[in-house]
């Protein structure tokens, strides 16, 4: 019997554990500094906005994992010694491993911006940041207004929770549309007007310069760069991106990069050492994906994987389609496939908007063989399973649009939208005939 140690309780590190657990006999250890249980990472906005407790985040009892033979362990891991087969913690202590699973996550982005270490600001990613939330914004009273720094999908959850205690937000968005490196332009000016309907004060085109500080050490107030402008605030929200929690792996011997780096197998360059999840680093990407994926379901994906690799399965990570989904505010986002925020060499796009102005799609296709390539759908919710199969079948955007019933996940689609897409498509069609 081997003792397999992970690094990290959150999805794909927790996901390993179980599906080791059912294939062999292995003593398991997973090691978290952040919850002594596995919790919902991406609910925890839900809990600040009211609509869930802690404790309904934890997808398993408590007595779950002792039931199954899973030894949970709070610690912070240091260091870790590959030679010797070996993590320190914090604390000084130490564990020895036969096999070890790196799914150490990630952390919020830092760019050095002056007063970033004041009392005040923060990022949301883990736990203690919704408890240091509830401590910097607990009211509109303690915090009269925030400034929220990046635009991605974590600066716009922001930006509701605030929201919902009443505490007036001013976003700052360097792009010229939000998330407009990764969204085409209609879809993302969508969007745009929909931060807006929520009183949210977005600006565009805008860097955060300087924090600065009150006489106790406590935010005051943001500059904006292009402008000079000086935004009173008691809140600072960095939201500008996540990287790989991997400072500690320094010195191990383990190949590194922007994260862990792996082959398709989750390997490391160290044997009987793997890494899964937000930290690990794809030498040999797939497709058109990012060597490194902070996805929730991906990190399922490899946990799954890394548990038959380790019990005598080796198998090789394959993600399949992209896919994802979000949701902005009241607007729901889903993408399969890849619409990228600029029609690629021979690609083009087609776009269709409802009328109230919260509803649209955008779908890839390459010009000549029409070949689908992708969907952005927002405020329109379609089957994952029937995009899935398009996109293994090659089909046309022909085909697709003449098979477009099969896809919608609810009726009202169908009656509401379907005939007005196809009409717009049919006379684009004729018209670049």
């Amino acid at each position: 019997m081997q003792h397999i140690v992970i690094i990290g309780n959150g999805i794909s590190g927790i996901t390993a554990a179980r599906h080791i657990r059912k294939l062999s006999d292995n003593k398991i250890t997973v090691i978290s500094g952040e919850t002594d249980y596995f919790f919902s990472r991406t609910a925890l906005m839900y809990i600040y906005m009211g609509h869930m407790k802690y404790e309904h985040t934890k997808p398993y009892e408590d007595w779950f994992w002792e039931k199954n033979r899973i030894e949970l362990k709070k610690a912070w891991v240091s260091k870790v010694s590959s030679e010797e087969k070996k993590l320190t913690f914090t604390d000084g202590k130490s564990i020895h491993y036969d096999q070890l699973i790196i799914a150490s996550g990630s952390k919020y982005n830092m760019f050095g911006w002056p007063g970033e270490d004041l009392k005040g600001v923060q990022g949301l990613y883990s736990k203690q940041d919704l408890v240091l939330l509830e401590e910097n914004a607990p009211d509109n009273k303690i915090c009269k207004r925030a400034v929220i720094v990046g635009g991605g999908l974590i600066g716009i959850e922001l930006a509701e929770m605030l929201s919902t205690r009443k505490i007036p937000v001013t976003f700052l968005v360097r792009e010229h549309n939000f998330w407009g490196n990764v969204l085409p332009e209609s879809d993302a000016k969508l969007i745009n007007n929909h931060i807006l309907e929520h009183h949210i004060d977005l600006r565009l085109g805008a860097n955060l310069k300087e924090i600065l500080p009150d006489k106790n050490g406590r935010v005051k107030a943001a500059i904006v760069e292009e402008t000079e402008e000086e935004i009173s605030c008691d809140l600072v929200g960095l939201t500008a991106g996540v990287t790989p929690n991997i400072d500690f792996l320094k010195g191990s011997g383990i190949e590194l990069g922007k994260g862990v780096k792996v082959n398709r197998f989750l390997e490391t360059n160290v044997k009987n050492i793997y890494a899964i999840g937000d930290c690990a680093e794809q030498q040999e990407p797939v497709d058109n994906r990012r060597p490194v994926e902070a996805v929730w379901y991906t990190g399922r994906m490899m946990g799954e994987v890394v548990a038959q690799t380790i019990c005598g399965n080796k198998m090789p990570y394959k993600p399949g389609h992209w896919f994802n989904s979000a949701k902005f505010f009241d607007i729901e986002y889903q993408t399969y496939g890849w619409v990228f925020s600029e029609p690629r060499d021979g690609e083009a796009h087609f776009h269709w908007k409802h009328e109230d102005g919260r509803k649209c799609i955008t779908i890839n296709y390459q010009k000549e063989s029409r070949k689908f390539i992708g969907i952005n759908t927002f405020g329109i919710r379609l089957k994952h399973a029937v995009i899935d199969r398009w996109l293994t079948e090659e089909k046309t955007i022909d085909e697709v649009m003449a098979n477009l019933q099969q896809a919608h996940f609810d009726p009202e689609f169908y009656k509401r939208y379907e005939k007005q897409i196809k009409e717009q498509f049919k006379t684009e069609k004729k018209i670049n005939a």
